[in-house]
Protein backbone atom coordinates (compact mmCIF):
# COMPACT_ATOMS: atom_id res chain seq x y z
CA UNK A 1 0.00 0.00 0.00
CA UNK A 2 1.17 3.52 -0.73
CA UNK A 3 2.98 5.32 2.08
CA UNK A 4 1.23 8.57 1.14
CA UNK A 5 -2.23 7.08 1.64
CA UNK A 6 -1.13 5.64 4.96
CA UNK A 7 0.18 9.05 6.03
CA UNK A 8 -3.17 10.64 5.17
CA UNK A 9 -4.98 7.95 7.18
CA UNK A 10 -2.66 8.59 10.13
CA UNK A 11 -3.33 12.32 9.87
CA UNK A 12 -7.10 11.71 9.92
CA UNK A 13 -6.83 9.33 12.86
CA UNK A 14 -4.52 11.41 15.03
CA UNK A 15 -5.45 15.07 14.42
CA UNK A 16 -6.65 16.66 17.63
CA UNK A 17 -8.83 19.76 17.69
CA UNK A 18 -6.65 21.38 20.32
CA UNK A 19 -3.66 21.37 17.95
CA UNK A 20 -5.52 23.06 15.08
CA UNK A 21 -4.57 26.76 14.77
CA UNK A 22 -7.20 29.19 16.06
CA UNK A 23 -7.92 30.81 12.65
CA UNK A 24 -8.49 27.36 11.15
CA UNK A 25 -10.80 26.48 14.04
CA UNK A 26 -12.90 29.59 13.42
CA UNK A 27 -13.12 28.83 9.71
CA UNK A 28 -14.08 25.20 10.35
CA UNK A 29 -16.96 26.29 12.58
CA UNK A 30 -18.14 28.64 9.82
CA UNK A 31 -18.08 25.73 7.35
CA UNK A 32 -20.13 23.68 9.82
CA UNK A 33 -22.68 26.49 10.24
CA UNK A 34 -22.98 27.05 6.50
CA UNK A 35 -23.38 23.35 5.72
CA UNK A 36 -26.08 22.79 8.32
CA UNK A 37 -28.02 25.77 6.97
CA UNK A 38 -27.86 24.33 3.46
CA UNK A 39 -29.03 20.91 4.67
CA UNK A 40 -31.99 22.43 6.48
CA UNK A 41 -33.12 24.43 3.47
CA UNK A 42 -32.61 21.46 1.15
CA UNK A 43 -34.74 19.25 3.37
CA UNK A 44 -37.94 21.04 2.29
CA UNK A 45 -37.46 20.37 -1.43
CA UNK A 46 -40.44 18.25 -2.61
CA UNK A 47 -38.37 15.34 -3.91
CA UNK A 48 -36.24 15.27 -0.75
CA UNK A 49 -39.33 15.26 1.46
CA UNK A 50 -40.81 12.43 -0.61
CA UNK A 51 -37.67 10.30 -0.28
CA UNK A 52 -37.69 10.90 3.46
CA UNK A 53 -41.37 9.97 3.71
CA UNK A 54 -40.96 6.78 1.68
CA UNK A 55 -38.02 5.64 3.79
CA UNK A 56 -39.89 6.36 7.01
CA UNK A 57 -41.80 3.08 6.69
CA UNK A 58 -38.64 1.18 7.58
CA UNK A 59 -37.15 3.84 9.84
CA UNK A 60 -34.48 2.86 12.32
CA UNK A 61 -33.07 4.77 15.23
CA UNK A 62 -29.79 6.24 16.34
CA UNK A 63 -29.38 9.41 14.31
CA UNK A 64 -31.38 12.51 13.42
CA UNK A 65 -32.59 13.61 10.01
CA UNK A 66 -32.22 17.38 9.72
CA UNK A 67 -35.78 18.22 8.70
CA UNK A 68 -39.04 19.38 10.25
CA UNK A 69 -40.05 17.14 13.12
CA UNK A 70 -36.47 15.82 13.47
CA UNK A 71 -37.26 12.21 12.47
CA UNK A 72 -34.80 9.47 13.35
CA UNK A 73 -33.21 6.81 11.21
CA UNK A 74 -30.32 4.42 11.51
CA UNK A 75 -27.06 6.38 11.12
CA UNK A 76 -26.41 5.25 7.54
CA UNK A 77 -29.87 6.20 6.28
CA UNK A 78 -29.85 9.49 8.19
CA UNK A 79 -26.50 10.39 6.61
CA UNK A 80 -27.85 9.50 3.16
CA UNK A 81 -30.97 11.64 3.59
CA UNK A 82 -29.08 14.60 5.00
CA UNK A 83 -26.54 14.41 2.20
CA UNK A 84 -29.23 14.34 -0.48
CA UNK A 85 -30.92 17.34 1.15
CA UNK A 86 -27.67 19.27 1.24
CA UNK A 87 -27.01 18.66 -2.41
CA UNK A 88 -30.53 19.55 -3.54
CA UNK A 89 -30.27 23.35 -3.67
CA UNK A 90 -26.75 23.84 -5.09
CA UNK A 91 -25.57 26.10 -2.28
CA UNK A 92 -22.94 24.07 -0.43
CA UNK A 93 -19.35 25.21 -0.10
CA UNK A 94 -16.56 23.44 -1.92
CA UNK A 95 -12.92 23.01 -2.80
CA UNK A 96 -11.59 25.98 -4.70
CA UNK A 97 -8.63 24.48 -6.60
CA UNK A 98 -10.13 21.11 -7.50
CA UNK A 99 -13.69 19.92 -8.03
CA UNK A 100 -15.45 18.69 -4.93
CA UNK A 101 -17.96 19.67 -2.25
CA UNK A 102 -16.03 18.31 0.69
CA UNK A 103 -18.05 19.41 3.71
CA UNK A 104 -21.39 18.35 2.26
CA UNK A 105 -20.05 14.88 1.53
CA UNK A 106 -18.24 14.49 4.87
CA UNK A 107 -20.49 16.18 7.43
CA UNK A 108 -23.71 14.12 7.07
CA UNK A 109 -21.81 10.94 7.90
CA UNK A 110 -19.91 12.27 10.89
CA UNK A 111 -22.99 13.97 12.32
CA UNK A 112 -24.85 10.65 12.24
CA UNK A 113 -21.94 8.58 13.50
CA UNK A 114 -21.14 11.14 16.17
CA UNK A 115 -24.71 11.27 17.42
CA UNK A 116 -25.01 7.49 17.60
CA UNK A 117 -21.57 7.02 19.19
CA UNK A 118 -22.07 10.04 21.47
CA UNK A 119 -18.77 11.46 20.27
CA UNK A 120 -17.75 14.92 21.46
CA UNK A 121 -17.94 18.16 19.53
CA UNK A 122 -14.15 18.32 19.44
CA UNK A 123 -14.05 14.89 17.84
CA UNK A 124 -16.59 16.01 15.23
CA UNK A 125 -14.56 19.10 14.40
CA UNK A 126 -11.29 17.17 14.22
CA UNK A 127 -12.90 14.65 11.88
CA UNK A 128 -14.26 17.44 9.68
CA UNK A 129 -11.04 19.43 9.42
CA UNK A 130 -8.79 16.40 8.86
CA UNK A 131 -11.29 14.71 6.53
CA UNK A 132 -11.40 17.90 4.51
CA UNK A 133 -7.64 17.64 4.04
CA UNK A 134 -8.02 14.05 2.85
CA UNK A 135 -10.71 15.15 0.37
CA UNK A 136 -8.67 18.01 -1.05
CA UNK A 137 -5.44 16.07 -1.34
CA UNK A 138 -7.04 13.04 -2.98
CA UNK A 139 -8.88 15.43 -5.29
CA UNK A 140 -5.66 17.18 -6.31
CA UNK A 141 -4.03 13.87 -7.21
CA UNK A 142 -7.10 12.52 -9.02
CA UNK A 143 -7.85 12.88 -12.73
CA UNK A 144 -11.58 12.23 -13.16
CA UNK A 145 -13.00 10.87 -16.38
CA UNK A 146 -14.26 13.61 -18.74
CA UNK A 147 -17.99 13.16 -18.08
CA UNK A 148 -17.74 12.21 -14.41
CA UNK A 149 -19.19 14.37 -11.66
CA UNK A 150 -17.16 14.02 -8.48
CA UNK A 151 -20.11 13.41 -6.18
CA UNK A 152 -19.33 10.11 -4.51
CA UNK A 153 -15.78 9.76 -5.84
CA UNK A 154 -12.65 11.02 -4.03
CA UNK A 155 -14.89 12.83 -1.54
CA UNK A 156 -16.49 9.51 -0.57
CA UNK A 157 -13.12 8.15 0.53
CA UNK A 158 -12.62 11.23 2.68
CA UNK A 159 -16.06 10.72 4.22
CA UNK A 160 -15.03 7.17 5.13
CA UNK A 161 -11.83 8.44 6.74
CA UNK A 162 -13.75 11.03 8.76
CA UNK A 163 -16.37 8.48 9.81
CA UNK A 164 -13.66 6.10 10.97
CA UNK A 165 -12.06 8.93 12.94
CA UNK A 166 -15.39 9.54 14.66
CA UNK A 167 -15.47 5.92 15.75
CA UNK A 168 -11.97 6.18 17.22
CA UNK A 169 -10.26 3.86 14.74
CA UNK A 170 -6.47 4.07 14.67
CA UNK A 171 -4.44 4.87 11.56
CA UNK A 172 -4.61 1.27 10.31
CA UNK A 173 -8.37 1.22 10.86
CA UNK A 174 -8.89 4.51 9.04
CA UNK A 175 -6.80 3.20 6.16
CA UNK A 176 -8.83 0.01 6.01
CA UNK A 177 -12.12 1.94 6.04
CA UNK A 178 -10.91 4.12 3.17
CA UNK A 179 -9.69 1.16 1.13
CA UNK A 180 -12.93 -0.75 1.71
CA UNK A 181 -14.82 2.30 0.49
CA UNK A 182 -12.99 2.20 -2.83
CA UNK A 183 -15.55 -0.39 -3.94
CA UNK A 184 -18.39 1.97 -2.99
CA UNK A 185 -17.35 4.89 -5.18
CA UNK A 186 -19.91 6.19 -7.64
CA UNK A 187 -19.75 7.00 -11.35
CA UNK A 188 -22.35 9.75 -11.86
CA UNK A 189 -22.42 11.59 -15.17
CA UNK A 190 -22.00 15.35 -15.16
CA UNK A 191 -24.66 15.43 -17.89
CA UNK A 192 -27.24 14.85 -15.16
CA UNK A 193 -27.00 18.56 -14.42
CA UNK A 194 -28.37 20.06 -17.61
CA UNK A 195 -30.89 17.24 -17.87
CA UNK A 196 -32.32 18.13 -14.48
CA UNK A 197 -31.62 14.62 -13.19
CA UNK A 198 -31.73 14.90 -9.41
CA UNK A 199 -30.35 11.34 -9.24
CA UNK A 200 -27.00 13.14 -9.14
CA UNK A 201 -27.77 14.19 -5.58
CA UNK A 202 -28.03 10.55 -4.50
CA UNK A 203 -24.35 10.13 -5.34
CA UNK A 204 -23.54 13.01 -2.98
CA UNK A 205 -25.69 11.46 -0.28
CA UNK A 206 -23.94 8.13 -0.68
CA UNK A 207 -20.72 9.69 0.59
CA UNK A 208 -22.39 10.25 3.95
CA UNK A 209 -23.76 6.70 3.82
CA UNK A 210 -20.25 5.37 3.23
CA UNK A 211 -18.91 7.50 6.05
CA UNK A 212 -21.31 5.79 8.42
CA UNK A 213 -20.95 2.30 6.91
CA UNK A 214 -17.21 1.97 6.32
CA UNK A 215 -16.13 2.05 9.99
CA UNK A 216 -18.42 -0.87 10.80
CA UNK A 217 -17.11 -2.82 7.83
CA UNK A 218 -13.54 -2.21 8.96
CA UNK A 219 -14.34 -3.16 12.55
CA UNK A 220 -16.09 -6.32 11.33
CA UNK A 221 -12.87 -7.50 9.69
CA UNK A 222 -13.75 -6.91 6.03
CA UNK A 223 -10.50 -6.86 4.07
CA UNK A 224 -9.45 -4.77 1.09
CA UNK A 225 -6.62 -4.73 -1.42
CA UNK A 226 -3.57 -2.78 -0.31
CA UNK A 227 -3.66 -0.65 -3.47
CA UNK A 228 -7.46 -0.35 -3.63
CA UNK A 229 -7.47 3.45 -3.61
CA UNK A 230 -4.69 3.90 -6.15
CA UNK A 231 -6.32 1.36 -8.47
CA UNK A 232 -9.82 2.79 -8.14
CA UNK A 233 -8.85 6.44 -8.60
CA UNK A 234 -6.22 5.76 -11.24
CA UNK A 235 -7.83 3.03 -13.35
CA UNK A 236 -11.44 2.33 -12.38
CA UNK A 237 -13.52 5.45 -11.68
CA UNK A 238 -10.74 7.83 -12.73
CA UNK A 239 -8.23 8.32 -15.53
CA UNK A 240 -5.20 8.78 -13.31
CA UNK A 241 -3.97 9.28 -9.77
CA UNK A 242 -0.68 10.79 -8.62
CA UNK A 243 0.58 10.72 -5.05
CA UNK A 244 3.51 13.05 -5.77
CA UNK A 245 2.13 16.07 -3.88
CA UNK A 246 -0.31 14.28 -1.62
CA UNK A 247 1.52 15.21 1.58
CA UNK A 248 2.77 18.70 0.70
CA UNK A 249 2.59 20.91 3.83
CA UNK A 250 0.37 18.37 5.58
CA UNK A 251 -0.52 19.72 9.00
CA UNK A 252 0.55 23.28 8.19
CA UNK A 253 -1.58 24.09 5.13
CA UNK A 254 -5.16 23.40 6.13
CA UNK A 255 -7.23 22.75 3.02
CA UNK A 256 -10.51 23.77 4.62
CA UNK A 257 -9.25 27.37 4.57
CA UNK A 258 -8.75 27.16 0.77
CA UNK A 259 -12.43 26.67 0.05
CA UNK A 260 -15.19 28.79 -1.44
CA UNK A 261 -18.61 29.70 -0.10
CA UNK A 262 -21.65 30.40 -2.26
CA UNK A 263 -24.30 33.05 -2.11
CA UNK A 264 -25.57 32.50 -5.65
CA UNK A 265 -27.83 29.43 -5.71
CA UNK A 266 -26.27 27.88 -8.80
CA UNK A 267 -23.25 25.89 -9.91
CA UNK A 268 -20.01 27.48 -8.75
CA UNK A 269 -18.37 27.97 -12.20
CA UNK A 270 -21.20 30.38 -13.04
CA UNK A 271 -20.37 32.68 -10.12
CA UNK A 272 -17.63 34.82 -11.74
CA UNK A 273 -20.01 35.62 -14.60
CA UNK A 274 -22.70 36.68 -12.14
CA UNK A 275 -20.22 38.87 -10.27
CA UNK A 276 -19.41 40.82 -13.44
CA UNK A 277 -23.07 40.98 -14.46
CA UNK A 278 -23.91 42.44 -11.07
CA UNK A 279 -21.33 45.17 -11.68
CA UNK A 280 -22.69 45.92 -15.17
CA UNK A 281 -26.25 46.13 -13.89
CA UNK A 282 -25.17 48.49 -11.13
CA UNK A 283 -23.69 50.76 -13.79
CA UNK A 284 -26.61 50.72 -16.24
CA UNK A 285 -29.55 50.13 -13.88
CA UNK A 286 -31.69 48.69 -16.68
CA UNK A 287 -35.11 47.08 -16.63
CA UNK A 288 -35.31 43.68 -18.31
CA UNK A 289 -37.28 45.06 -21.26
CA UNK A 290 -34.50 47.59 -21.96
CA UNK A 291 -31.82 44.93 -22.48
CA UNK A 292 -30.96 44.03 -26.06
CA UNK A 293 -28.46 41.30 -25.18
CA UNK A 294 -26.09 40.00 -22.50
CA UNK A 295 -22.85 38.47 -23.79
CA UNK A 296 -20.60 36.38 -21.53
CA UNK A 297 -17.11 35.06 -22.16
CA UNK A 298 -15.64 32.70 -19.60
CA UNK A 299 -13.50 29.60 -19.14
CA UNK A 300 -14.44 26.28 -20.66
CA UNK A 301 -16.07 24.53 -17.70
CA UNK A 302 -18.36 27.51 -17.11
CA UNK A 303 -19.03 28.12 -20.79
CA UNK A 304 -20.81 24.81 -21.27
CA UNK A 305 -23.55 25.96 -18.87
CA UNK A 306 -25.24 27.86 -21.66
CA UNK A 307 -28.59 26.08 -21.96
CA UNK A 308 -31.30 28.74 -22.16
CA UNK A 309 -34.28 26.47 -21.46
CA UNK A 310 -33.65 24.41 -18.31
CA UNK A 311 -36.33 21.71 -17.95
CA UNK A 312 -36.75 21.93 -14.17
CA UNK A 313 -35.57 23.55 -10.94
CA UNK A 314 -32.44 21.40 -10.66
CA UNK A 315 -31.35 22.05 -14.24
CA UNK A 316 -31.85 25.78 -13.72
CA UNK A 317 -28.93 25.70 -11.30
CA UNK A 318 -26.64 24.88 -14.22
CA UNK A 319 -27.88 27.49 -16.70
CA UNK A 320 -25.97 30.77 -16.84
CA UNK A 321 -28.64 32.37 -19.09
CA UNK A 322 -31.30 31.52 -16.50
CA UNK A 323 -29.27 32.70 -13.50
CA UNK A 324 -28.38 35.92 -15.33
CA UNK A 325 -32.01 36.59 -16.23
CA UNK A 326 -33.06 35.97 -12.62
CA UNK A 327 -30.45 38.45 -11.41
CA UNK A 328 -31.74 41.11 -13.81
CA UNK A 329 -35.40 40.60 -12.99
CA UNK A 330 -35.23 39.87 -9.26
CA UNK A 331 -32.10 41.80 -8.33
CA UNK A 332 -30.29 38.79 -6.84
CA UNK A 333 -29.56 35.17 -7.67
CA UNK A 334 -29.84 33.62 -4.23
CA UNK A 335 -31.94 30.78 -2.86
CA UNK A 336 -35.16 32.77 -2.67
CA UNK A 337 -34.64 34.06 -6.21
CA UNK A 338 -33.65 31.00 -8.27
CA UNK A 339 -36.71 29.04 -7.20
CA UNK A 340 -39.40 27.04 -8.97
CA UNK A 341 -41.39 30.16 -9.79
CA UNK A 342 -38.46 31.64 -11.73
CA UNK A 343 -38.86 28.93 -14.37
CA UNK A 344 -42.42 30.06 -15.01
CA UNK A 345 -41.76 33.80 -14.99
CA UNK A 346 -42.41 35.05 -18.57
CA UNK A 347 -40.03 38.01 -18.19
CA UNK A 348 -37.19 35.73 -17.09
CA UNK A 349 -38.01 33.22 -19.83
CA UNK A 350 -37.88 35.91 -22.51
CA UNK A 351 -34.68 37.51 -21.25
CA UNK A 352 -32.64 34.34 -21.05
CA UNK A 353 -33.07 33.94 -24.83
CA UNK A 354 -31.03 37.13 -25.19
CA UNK A 355 -28.08 35.78 -23.21
CA UNK A 356 -25.09 34.23 -24.99
CA UNK A 357 -22.12 32.37 -23.49
CA UNK A 358 -18.83 31.58 -25.23
CA UNK A 359 -15.51 30.14 -24.17
CA UNK A 360 -12.46 32.40 -24.14
CA UNK A 361 -9.40 30.11 -24.64
CA UNK A 362 -7.18 32.57 -22.78
CA UNK A 363 -9.46 32.28 -19.77
CA UNK A 364 -9.48 28.49 -20.01
CA UNK A 365 -5.69 28.51 -19.97
CA UNK A 366 -5.55 30.01 -16.47
CA UNK A 367 -8.29 27.87 -14.90
CA UNK A 368 -8.63 26.52 -12.25
CA UNK A 369 -6.00 28.76 -10.64
CA UNK A 370 -8.17 31.64 -11.81
CA UNK A 371 -11.81 31.53 -12.88
CA UNK A 372 -12.25 34.49 -15.19
CA UNK A 373 -15.36 35.95 -16.77
CA UNK A 374 -16.33 38.97 -18.84
CA UNK A 375 -19.73 40.39 -19.71
CA UNK A 376 -21.03 43.04 -22.04
CA UNK A 377 -24.58 44.25 -21.47
CA UNK A 378 -26.09 46.12 -24.42
CA UNK A 379 -29.29 48.11 -24.06
CA UNK A 380 -31.80 48.84 -26.78
CA UNK A 381 -30.90 52.53 -26.64
CA UNK A 382 -27.28 51.67 -27.56
CA UNK A 383 -25.69 52.07 -24.13
CA UNK A 384 -23.29 49.31 -23.08
CA UNK A 385 -21.29 48.25 -20.03
CA UNK A 386 -18.42 45.76 -19.98
CA UNK A 387 -16.96 44.29 -16.81
CA UNK A 388 -14.45 41.49 -16.15
CA UNK A 389 -12.95 39.62 -13.21
CA UNK A 390 -10.24 37.04 -12.63
CA UNK A 391 -12.18 34.97 -10.09
CA UNK A 392 -15.38 35.13 -8.13
CA UNK A 393 -16.05 36.63 -4.76
CA UNK A 394 -16.42 34.07 -2.00
CA UNK A 395 -13.29 32.01 -2.58
CA UNK A 396 -10.35 32.11 -0.19
CA UNK A 397 -8.65 34.87 -2.20
CA UNK A 398 -11.75 37.10 -2.08
CA UNK A 399 -13.66 35.90 0.97
CA UNK A 400 -17.11 36.99 1.98
CA UNK A 401 -17.38 38.77 5.29
CA UNK A 402 -18.36 36.40 8.08
CA UNK A 403 -21.50 38.49 8.68
CA UNK A 404 -22.62 37.78 5.09
CA UNK A 405 -22.27 34.03 5.58
CA UNK A 406 -24.10 34.15 8.89
CA UNK A 407 -26.96 35.97 7.21
CA UNK A 408 -27.02 33.26 4.54
CA UNK A 409 -27.27 30.61 7.29
CA UNK A 410 -30.16 32.48 8.94
CA UNK A 411 -32.07 32.80 5.70
CA UNK A 412 -31.66 29.10 4.90
CA UNK A 413 -32.29 27.75 8.40
CA UNK A 414 -35.53 29.74 8.59
CA UNK A 415 -37.05 27.26 6.13
CA UNK A 416 -37.18 24.79 9.02
CA UNK A 417 -36.66 26.73 12.26
CA UNK A 418 -38.50 29.68 13.75
CA UNK A 419 -36.52 32.84 14.54
CA UNK A 420 -35.56 31.75 18.06
CA UNK A 421 -34.52 28.34 16.79
CA UNK A 422 -32.33 29.86 14.10
CA UNK A 423 -30.52 31.91 16.75
CA UNK A 424 -30.23 29.05 19.27
CA UNK A 425 -28.73 26.69 16.69
CA UNK A 426 -26.26 29.34 15.51
CA UNK A 427 -25.14 29.95 19.09
CA UNK A 428 -24.77 26.20 19.69
CA UNK A 429 -22.59 25.76 16.61
CA UNK A 430 -20.39 28.65 17.73
CA UNK A 431 -19.75 26.62 20.91
CA UNK A 432 -19.65 23.21 19.25
CA UNK A 433 -16.21 22.40 20.67
CA UNK A 434 -17.90 22.44 24.10
CA UNK A 435 -20.42 19.71 23.20
CA UNK A 436 -19.89 16.65 25.35
CA UNK A 437 -21.74 14.69 22.66
CA UNK A 438 -23.12 15.41 19.21
CA UNK A 439 -26.35 14.05 20.67
CA UNK A 440 -26.45 17.19 22.84
CA UNK A 441 -26.84 19.21 19.66
CA UNK A 442 -29.63 17.10 18.24
CA UNK A 443 -31.37 17.21 21.64
CA UNK A 444 -31.26 21.00 21.30
CA UNK A 445 -32.75 20.78 17.80
CA UNK A 446 -35.71 18.79 19.11
CA UNK A 447 -36.55 21.60 21.51
CA UNK A 448 -36.81 24.16 18.71
CA UNK A 449 -40.07 25.11 17.01
CA UNK A 450 -40.14 24.60 13.28
CA UNK A 451 -41.36 27.28 10.93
Amino acid sequence: MGQQIEALAKFAAETRWETVPAPVQRHTKLVLLDTIGVMLAGSVRPEVAQVRERMAATAGTGATVYARGWPTQDPRTAALLNGIAGRAIELCEGLRLVTGQAAMQILPGILSVGEHARASGKTLLAALVSGYDVAARLGMGFTPRPLAHQNGQAMLLAAAAAGARMRGLDAAGVSRAMRISAVLMMTPSYMNTGAGATALNIAGGMSGFAGALAPDLALAGIESKDDAIEEALGKMVGDGFSTEHLLDDLGTRWEITRNYFRLYACCNPIHPALDVLKAALAELKPRAAEIERIEFATYRFASVMRGANPPNYFASKYSLPHAAAVMVVRGRAQHADIDDSALLDPVITALRQRVSVVEDPAMSAVAPRLRPARVTVTLKDGRTATHACESHEGDFNQPYAESVLREKYRELAAHVLDAKGVAHVEQAIDRCDEWTSVADFTALLRKQNTS
